[in-house]
């Protein structure tokens, strides 16, 4: 008959390797990957009790886009569809946030309005 070794008691498994792995997958990932960008908006915080001069320049945000005095239209027409409305590109612009828009939506408007060097925006609710 044959006769086999004694049996050996089972060894377990080392988790050094699994565990240099996971961390070198983590180093990775951490040096890899782009974390969202900043973007600040300069506002600036007014006392209140300015006037109002001029032709209604109220820009609705809302959840289906921006409009112009309810019409309306792309963030990047906005510029020129206030050019008439306004006497200089000093003159104030109203941003009103439609509820159910997001805060997103709001800071891509005034950002192109400010690139289009519209710099006076105020917000309302």
């Amino acid at each position: 008959m044959f006769a086999f070794a004694a049996s050996r008691p089972r060894r377990r498994p080392s988790l050094t390797p699994m565990i240099d792995i996971v961390f070198l997958l983590l180093v990775f990932f951490m040096l890899a990957s782009q974390f969202g960008q900043d973007r600040a908006l300069p506002l600036s915080l007014g006392a209140g009790g300015g006037s109002y001069e001029g032709p209604p320049r109220l820009v609705s945000i809302g959840p289906d886009g921006p409009a112009l005095n309810g019409a309306p239209m792309e963030a990047d027409a906005l510029a020129e569809a206030l050019a008439p409305l306004m006497a200089a590109p000093t003159d104030t612009v109203v941003l009103r946030p439609v509820p159910g828009s997001d805060l997103q939506a709001i800071a891509d408007v005034a950002t192109a309005l400010n690139a289009a060097g519209i710099n006076r925006l105020v917000v309302v609710e």
